[in-house]
């Protein structure tokens, strides 16, 4: 998708199960390049809480973003064209906290 620094979207990750058993799980994220990701803010998303997914289960996952304006202003960005965002489904452990992603 293409947008503009300051502009929102809505972008839906696809999640299948194809086990015969139900999963829950929770969705780390990774914005590449990396100096890029102190300003991708996410607005809502399904990452960091469980989501459950019932044997053969296919689900569409949404994320509502912006790219902050001062990425446009920022030189270590002036030839930075794409911005990449993954998700990686990891089964969740019981009493197991993942730690929330920081940029200093």
């Amino acid at each position: 998708m293409q947008l503009v620094p300051g502009e929102t979207a809505l972008a839906f990750y696809k999640a299948k199960n194809s086990t015969d058993k139900p999963v829950i799980g929770i969705s780390t994220y990774n914005v590449i390049p990396y100096e890029a990701g102190q300003y991708f803010n996410k607005i809502q998303c399904f990452c960091f809480e469980e989501q459950r997914l019932n044997p053969h289960e296919e689900v569409d996952m949404p994320v509502f973003f912006f790219i902050d304006p001062e990425f446009a202003e920022d030189p270590r960005m002036a030839n930075v064209e794409n911005i990449m965002l993954s998700y990686t489904f990891f089964e969740a452990k019981e009493g197991h906290k993942l730690p929330l992603p920081g940029y200093s």
